[in-house]
């Protein structure tokens, strides 16, 4: 694989055609032999529930094992695959990333935690609200989009609960300058802007835009500017088979060496290193 794909739904680019998507694991998977490849879903924010059955998923390069009582949040951009053994029963809810993000607000400290990938065990109303979505989903009744957005919602807040319940201390607070750098760094983080770059495009000073990074993720932001590219640069490393030297190139380094010393700094391993460890 020359480039990582990027998918809406299961092993489709199509466009989102309702207000959500509800798929059982099984349906999908019978057509994919139960097992889905490396992808990433552009726009899209998925909750996968595991109500029976056992498997792992990928989430970026790591591999983690699934058993019945799991529930992985998937936000959007995240590398990741799933293996599932043939039989395994559970649904997915898909939600268009931009209705999630519009009502999320800000200071209520959901979005850090739902921005990040995570495996978690649902709780009953976790699955009480996955049921309450799938029976509403096939319907045609009056005002079934706002009962679906309004369902939907109160799923998010339920996931976001339980990932603040496993690990209060790393809930952080939700800051609007931290989520507008973090927007822009997404479009921009291949140019290599600085600091001051970004903090020129946010209309705020550099030593205002890395305090409240700092007091908002616990890193500066020059820090989430290096943790960025390095993340991609993990990615193609696991996922493609690009040489060493196209990967630096595609992201935005005019010398191999020095990409590579970069992610040395950052890793403690050479790319080449790093990918030798996957393949192990």
């Amino acid at each position: 694989m020359t480039h990582i794909e990027n998918f809406n739904l299961f092993g489709e680019s199509a466009e989102l055609p309702d207000v959500v998507h509800c798929e059982t694991i099984e349906a999908r998977s019978l057509v994919h032999d139960w097992e889905f490849s490396a992808h990433r879903h552009a726009r899209l924010h998925q909750f996968l529930v595991m109500d029976k059955g056992n498997g792992s998923a990928l989430i970026e390069d790591k591999r983690h094992a699934l058993t019945a009582g799991d529930m992985v949040n998937m936000p959007m951009g995240v590398v990741h695959g799933f293996t599932f053994e043939p039989g395994t029963q559970g649904w997915v809810v898909t939600l268009a990333s931009e209705l999630l993000q519009e009502n999320l607000r800000d200071g209520e400290g959901l979005r850090p935690l739902l921005n990040t990938p995570e495996i978690v065990r649902f709780t009953p109303n976790i699955r009480q609200m996955v049921l309450a979505i799938f029976d509403e989903y096939p319907t045609r009744s009056f005002a079934r989009a706002h009962v679906l957005r309004a369902l939907s919602g109160a799923l998010a807040g339920l996931v976001a609960r339980a990932l603040a319940a496993r690990e209060p201390s790393q809930t952080r607070a939700d800051h609007g300058l931290q989520r507008r750098f973090e927007a822009l760094l997404e479009t921009h983080h291949l140019e290599h802007l600085g600091v001051a770059d970004y903090a020129n495009l946010l209309a705020v000073t550099p030593t205002h835009l890395s305090r409240v990074m700092r007091q908002s993720t616990g890193q500066s932001a020059s820090a989430a500017i290096e943790a960025r590219l390095i993340r991609e640069a993990r990615r193609h490393l696991a996922f493609s088979n690009l040489t060493i030297s196209e990967i630096a190139y595609q992201l935005g380094f005019s010398d191999p060496a020095y990409f590579s010393r970069v992610f040395r700094r950052a890793t403690n391993q050479s790319p080449r290193d790093f990918r030798h460890a996957l393949e192990r």
